[in-house]
């Protein structure tokens, strides 16, 4: 795996390059390694060895508190003293002014080593949103304790009843009588609710932990708007701290109600939270405190500057998931032998048999995963390298990378959460037997994969997005500005004699999946053409990643930039045989997903319930 971090930030996308802006003006190749290298260290160290230990010994509620392995406190402590909570952030806050595609990649190797344990992803995404829509005392008190570790961080969204449907929220919160507007860190509120699906929503690994809630404020006549519309967002704290982030002594009401037993990610606490049910009274009184983050009404909004960030941590999480399958069952691969080779006169029974990688079938599953977790990647760091193309490059770039991240972020989210669980599947399938015992972690693997196409908006949510928001917005300008992005790459390949031909395919597939945008939406009506948005997300996100290994075979053939190595030929060669497997065997998949989206089949919606 790392070689192929270092040849997609150091070949490809010359991340490098980046410490010729301002921001990033401290870092060089030198520095990058190192985090590289640190990561990597500690990952391998404090996770991974314990990745079995967590998923048998799952988080429990001794009546007190959440008992959690020791393992777990020790891989937060060292991941905390690294820095990397603060990776991103501005130097005179702690932070380090990294490049987010570094940051990203860095990360990577804690989602290999051990997704579960690595529970930072929320706390650094709670600290961001609030970097971007906080107070400036509510950044110094919360933010900024959570980018040092001292404070840990949720995103409390669903709820019991609601799921995934937002404007169902029932949590209401209320202005705190005389301490509303008096309260230094923000106008002050009571919220009374129940969340649902809350990671690591309870647990003693920090000193606090910092939810963020999504509430509706009833008006004077006790009503509240309906919809996304009425959302507010609202810091509430386990424990109150005052305006120097010291905690108070006094407990919020915040409770446990209960551990989500998952079939994966099991050593991330998942909980029910009550939210003002009376069992501590901060103040006297029922109700938990709560700060208004931004405006009333404008939480949904500030809470997708989090849920963006997430799902391209998902995707990330996703794509580790099945690189470290396919680590696996590559080495089982090379190392067992079974059955023997045909021959032109058939097999030899008295022939040695032959190590399984051999086998042309075990070859292919083997190929597909490696298409499947390295095309991922490719697709997670690009999209890492639009945000600091956003943030840091001029106005003109800065507005195009922001607008291909709102195309490509639902396929960044969905497609590594399908793709590579079927890259776990592939894995467990070469052990064989030995696939889905606990002999080996691939099983594991597995499971904790499966959960990926339900975190952070389920892959339905990710469809319609993509085909009821996405590639209509402003006239459909993202996916013009997608197709003319895919273009340029098909330019440059139709000068390589190898991947001309490709390049060709992927430019009939492009205008197959615009033809069939325009078919699904010709008759305006939604109903019509979100019937068939999972289709459609699956036929895209195949394009998308045809475009992404076209990417990655050009940056494998183009000569090496000044100063680095020459890349390994068998490295090469195993890149150009991804990209070839991809287009043969992956690309033809987009043409039954999109003739059910072109001809805005009604098959599944006019499915009657009593005829199931």
């Amino acid at each position: 795996m790392r070689a192929t971090v270092d040849f997609y930030l150091n070949h490809w996308l010359d991340v490098t390059g980046l410490s010729a802006r301002p921001r990033f003006a401290d870092h060089s190749s030198d520095t990058f390694t190192q985090v590289l290298d640190t990561c990597e260290k500690i990952a391998r160290d404090k996770f991974a060895p314990f990745n079995r230990l967590v998923d048998t010994e799952e988080p429990r509620f001794d009546g007190e508190k959440v008992i959690l392995p020791q393992a777990t406190q020790d891989a937060w402590d060292a991941y905390a003293a690294s820095g990397m909570l603060s990776a991103a952030q501005d130097h005179d806050i702690g932070g380090m002014q990294l490049p987010y595609t570094l940051e990203l990649a860095a990360n990577a190797f804690f989602s290999k080593a051990s997704v579960s344990i690595n529970a930072s992803l929320l706390s650094v995404g709670n600290a961001n949103l609030l970097m971007k829509h906080g107070t400036p005392l509510q950044q110094q008190v919360f933010a900024h304790h959570e980018f040092s570790g001292r404070f840990s961080g949720t995103m409390c969204l669903s709820e019991p009843q609601a799921g995934s449907s937002l404007s169902d929220v029932a949590t209401r919160a209320v202005p705190d009588g005389a301490d509303h507007e008096a309260d230094p860190l923000g106008p002050r509120y009571r919220l009374k609710g129940n969340k649902m699906w809350i990671s690591a929503g309870e647990h003693e690994l920090t000193e606090n932990i910092i939810h963020l809630v999504l509430a509706k404020i009833p008006g004077p006549d006790g009503k509240t708007v309906p919809g996304t519309k009425g959302i507010s967002l609202f810091i509430v704290p386990k424990h109150l701290v005052d305006g120097d982030a010291r905690l108070t002594g006094q407990r919020n009401d915040v409770a446990l109600a209960g551990l989500n037993h998952k079939c994966g990610w099991r050593g991330t606490t998942n909980t029910l939270l009550n939210f003002g049910e009376g069992r501590y009274k901060p103040g006297g009184q029922p109700g938990a405190v709560g700060y208004l983050v931004g405006q009333p009404g404008e939480g949904l909004r500030c809470m997708f500057h989090m849920m963006n960030e997430a799902r391209i941590g998902v995707g990330m999480a996703a794509t580790m998931l099945g690189m470290a399958g396919y680590e696996v069952s590559l080495d089982y691969a090379r190392q067992r032998p079974q059955g023997r080779l045909v021959g032109p006169g058939g097999k030899d029974a008295a022939a040695p048999q032959v190590p399984i990688i051999q086998h042309a079938d075990v070859k292919r599953m083997l190929l597909a995963q490696k298409a499947y977790a390295e095309g991922a990647l490719a697709l997670e760091l690009y999209c890492a390298r639009l945000v600091d193309e956003h943030h840091t490059g001029d106005a003109a770039a800065a507005k195009e990378a922001a607008l291909l991240l709102e195309v490509l972020t639902p396929i960044a989210k969905g497609w590594p959460s399908e793709w590579c669980l079927e890259a776990n599947s592939l894995a467990i399938q070469v052990l064989g037997g030995y696939g889905y015992t606990r002999d080996f972690p691939v099983e594991q693997y597995w499971r904790d994969n499966r959960l990926n196409m339900i975190h952070e908006g389920t892959h339905g949510i990710q469809g319609m997005d993509l085909l009821g928001r996405k590639v209509v917005m402003d006239g459909g300008a993202g996916l013009q500005l997608l197709a003319a992005t895919i273009g340029k790459t098909i330019e440059r390949a139709g000068l390589v004699a190898g991947l001309r031909d490709h390049g060709t395919e992927l430019a009939a597939a492009l205008q197959r999946l615009q033809t069939a945008t325009q078919a699904a939406w010709s008759t305006g009506n939604p109903e019509d053409a979100l019937a068939n948005a999972t289709p459609y997300l699956q036929a895209f996100g195949h394009v998308v990643l045809a475009w992404m290994w076209l990417e990655v075979a050009l940056a494998a053939q183009a000569p090496a930039r000044a100063g680095a190595a020459p890349l390994d030929v068998g490295f090469v060669q195993g890149k150009l045989q991804a990209c070839r497997y991809f287009f043969a065997y992956e690309l033809p998949k987009i043409d039954a997903w999109l003739a059910v989206v072109a001809s805005r089949s009604a098959i599944c919606r006019a499915m009657q319930e009593d005829w199931f």
